[in-house]
């Protein structure tokens, strides 16, 4: 609950299985310890005889919260695990696939330690963010199993770095290629190199739209000119590569974007989360 999926296996440490996933390493281990913790806790809680039904107060319900509790702190320390590296059992592999299915675990633990009586009190927030972070977590699970593929496809073996020299090059050719153009059309041109391709803001990058992009509008004025020459001719052609290279890099940008940007939901709500918890065990301890 804490940071993105990682992997021993590209670190040398991944054994016989490295070629498994987390989501299934160990052949879903973790899915079926957490589909056993699921149901104890269920036949648990309607097994129970507790008047009028069972709750948060009741022993049952301590039982359910002290579990709950105990695996959202456990879940949150994934972030220093990544920090270790270690093969086997306890590979962050293993640990991650723990991290995915106990974290989805909670949805039924928790719920149950609830009695499904909720209310405008911090019980309910402390729920709230826990269910917060776990659609947080499923989506970078979708994040990390779909997009880096599409990352690789779309950079077709080059570098975010190699992109950006492809453009500068693209660049130099054009502030040549204009010079002896007129006043009107080397200005577009200008405008489209003056375009900083990474002086958008996150929501640009995320949406993959650019309705302001000068060297899109660079192509449409100078089409709409009417100015037919070797000259314009060459610029429109260096327009139009500069442009397919300027989308290859925000799509990359865009998929870079999508495989860091639920973090920035995941682990503020993580560390809300743990404080919520902490006033949560405090109050029912005070009034108990």
């Amino acid at each position: 609950m804490a940071t993105a999926p990682g992997n021993d296996a590209a670190r040398g440490h991944g054994g016989p299985s490295s070629h498994e996933g987390f989501l299934r390493h160990g052949r879903f281990r973790w899915l079926k310890i957490a589909t056993v913790l699921c149901a104890v806790s269920l036949v648990a809680y309607l097994a129970v005889d507790v008047e009028p039904r069972p709750n948060g107060g009741s022993w049952i319900g301590y039982a359910l919260g002290t579990i709950g509790a105990g695996l959202i702190v456990w879940l949150s320390l994934l972030g220093i695990r990544k920090r270790a590296i270690t093969p086997g059992r306890w590979s962050l592999k293993a640990w991650t696939s723990a991290h995915v299915y106990l974290g989805l675990s909670l949805i039924v633990v928790a719920t149950l330690h609830t009695g499904f009586q909720l209310g405008l009190n911090v019980h309910t927030l402390a729920y709230a963010l826990m269910m917060l972070v776990i659609l947080s977590g499923i989506f970078g699970i979708w994040v990390y199993a779909t997009l880096p593929s599409a990352l690789s496809n779309n950079r077709e073996e080059m570098t975010q770095g190699q992109m950006v020299d492809a453009i500068k090059g693209l660049d130099r050719q054009l502030n040549d290629a204009a010079q002896p153009l007129g006043r009107a059309e080397a200005d577009l041109v200008l405008a489209a190199l003056s375009e900083d391709p990474f002086g958008h803001g996150l929501w640009r990058r995320l949406s993959g739209n650019y309705p302001d992009c000068a060297t899109q509008a660079a192509l449409e004025r100078l089409a709409l000119t009417g100015t037919s020459s070797a000259e314009t001719e060459r610029v429109e052609k260096l327009l139009v590569r500069r442009k397919a290279q300027l989308e290859r890099l925000r799509r990359h940008m865009r998929l870079k974007a999508l495989l860091e940007v639920w973090l920035y939901v995941h682990v503020p709500a993580t560390m809300a989360l743990l404080a919520a918890l902490l006033a949560h065990i405090i109050s029912v301890f005070f009034y108990w």
